[in-house]
């Protein structure tokens, strides 16, 4: 999956943001990923958690069947955002926020967290 594809995907669960993906100007991932991590932060904010959930599921779909370039911006922008995302939940809910990531972003997360601590 290239971004052009993940965007059509984004727009069906999340409407609202094709203005704003058309408005991006340079054709990568990056700015895709930032613009639904950004969602995906308001969600978890305003507890919107039946969104948040297909939004996550949807990342996880993105990062199983992205290209090398999708999931490298999933990688760099989504998961290492993730902690900034969740640093004020309480603990059940940024369990129950992990819990609906795929095993493999819970890798590269796991892995991303515990590089930076060595």
């Amino acid at each position: 999956m290239n971004y052009l594809q993940a965007t059509q995907e984004i727009t069906v669960i999340i409407p609202e943001i094709t203005d704003e993906l058309k408005e991006v100007k340079a054709q990568n991932c990056y700015p895709v990923i930032e613009i639904f991590t950004d969602k995906i932060k308001n969600m978890i904010r305003q507890n919107d958690k039946t969104r948040l959930f297909r939004c996550l599921k949807k990342m996880n779909e993105i990062y199983r069947k992205g290209d090398t370039r999708m999931r490298n911006a999933i990688e760099n922008s989504f998961i290492y955002s993730l902690d900034n995302c969740t640093a004020f939940c309480n603990k059940e809910y940024r369990t129950l926020i992990f819990g609906h990531l795929s095993q493999e972003l819970q890798k590269v997360y796991a892995k991303q967290i515990y590089s930076h601590t060595i």
